[in-house]
């Protein structure tokens, strides 16, 4: 009787299957094209939008002497804080910051508001002619803010309303409810339906299921809408110069205006001491909630 014995085979290297590739040899992996090329146009891109920043808060501590002898674009040899005292001594800076601020604020909050509530009635309760309504405020987008000018100011005149906050307020939220409506209707879009229809099964109506779900869940977008649009109004040129005409109510970018005029040839070192100033509050902020407002912006592009 003979006996099958399994025939084991010797060791040695692996074979591949008959018919499959052979796996590549591990070597040195070539340098990804478009990523070396993606990497050096960020670069650059940053190079752009950093030098400007890095020179112009180099320049505000120079002094006087050094920045009038020296090449204004090399690196400076002396240091002194002696123009931002001189900024705010011959430019009534700290109330034009308090203007922009008033500004700046009283329009956000209107934008919020008006978005919120406008989107909520378009994207979640819905009526009809809501898709109409929404492209007619998406047309707001490319309306050119200098096509306003003549008609609000005089409007202004005849109720009023000229040489005051509101008169800046109100275009500055109008211009900036388009973007802020879409960017809030894409993020209701992706709040599932069945969390609206639970909430209206307990008994919520439409205003409380906007308090107790659809205000908490948008606090990322509401950071992103009052970032894009506070970097807007805090340098809005065209409004302020139209519509205020007292010193006391004129913003950052109007007043700088006056003071560049009125010494800008004859002492550079404080007016970039000056436009430091007006610009640091807002590269904080911005800089502090950067991940919220980022967050905000991709929850209205994908579903997250």
């Amino acid at each position: 009787m003979s006996t099958l014995t399994s025939v084991r085979p010797l060791p040695g290297p692996a074979r591949e299957p008959h018919g499959a590739p052979a796996a590549p040899r591990a070597g040195r992996r070539r340098p990804n094209v478009y990523r070396v090329l993606s990497r050096v146009i960020i670069a650059c891109l940053v190079v752009v939008q950093v030098y400007p920043l890095v020179w112009l808060f180099l320049s505000s501590v120079r002094t006087e002497q050094d920045f009038a002898s020296a090449n204004p674009f090399s690196l400076p040899t002396s240091f002194t804080l002696d123009n931002f005292a001189r900024a705010f001594d011959h430019a009534d800076l700290g109330r034009y910051i308090l203007n922009s601020l008033i500004v700046t604020l009283g329009a956000d909050a209107l934008i919020v508001v008006c978005g919120l509530m406008g989107a909520y009635a378009i994207q979640v309760l819905g009526f009809r002619f809501s898709n109409a309504v929404r492209a007619l405020f998406l047309l707001g987008i490319v309306v050119p803010v200098q096509i306003a000018l003549v008609p609000l100011f005089i409007d202004y005149a005849q109720v009023g309303l000229l040489d005051t906050y509101l008169a800046m307020m109100i275009p500055l939220a109008g211009f900036g409810l388009p973007m802020s409506l879409y960017l809030f209707s894409s993020f209701f879009s992706y709040i599932p339906r069945e969390m609206y229809e639970a909430a209206s099964l307990d008994g919520a109506g439409p205003y409380r299921i906007f308090a107790r779900i659809t205000l908490p869940m948008s606090v990322n977008t509401v950071v992103t809408v009052v970032m894009v649009n506070s970097i807007f109004i805090w340098n809005d040129f065209v409004f302020a110069n139209t519509f205020v005409l007292s010193e006391g109510l004129k913003t950052i970018p109007v007043g700088l205006q006056n003071y560049i005029g009125a010494m800008g040839k004859t002492d550079w070192t404080a007016t970039f001491a000056g436009v430091c100033v007006t610009v640091t509050p807002l590269l904080l902020v911005f800089l502090v909630l950067n991940k919220a407002m980022i967050y905000g912006l991709e929850s209205g592009a994908t579903k997250g």
